[in-house]
């Protein structure tokens, strides 16, 4: 007898998108996880700190775009220091929004 998954535990690991603009261009976002926003808490601690920089949170931000925009996980260093950071901070913003976290809370 085959066993049919069903009702929530058939949910597990199902990717709600949305589109947002970027640069005015459309780009589809993923709402995070619970465990990927667990990992943005802990990191935003970090940043939080005394002894983080600017550079911590920068690389908290590309972290979060990496981690929900489609193919964000291919962007290099590089690629992100060519967009304008105030975009790429609306970005993140939108991403946190929609996984159900204010920017300040993520640390922002």
């Amino acid at each position: 007898m085959v066993e049919i998954n069903a009702g929530i535990k058939s949910l597990v690991g199902k990717k709600l998108t949305k589109k947002v603009k970027f640069l005015n261009e459309d780009v589809t976002i993923t709402k995070l996880t619970v465990a990927q926003v667990k990992q943005m808490q802990s990191a935003a601690k970090e940043v939080e700190s005394e002894d983080a920089d600017d550079e911590a949170g920068f690389d908290m931000l590309k972290t979060i775009i990496a981690s929900s925009v489609e193919g964000g996980n291919q962007l290099s260093d590089d690629d992100f220091e060519n967009f304008p950071m105030d975009e790429l901070s609306k970005l993140s913003g939108d991403i946190m929004k929609f996984s159900g976290l204010s920017a300040e809370k993520a640390g922002k």
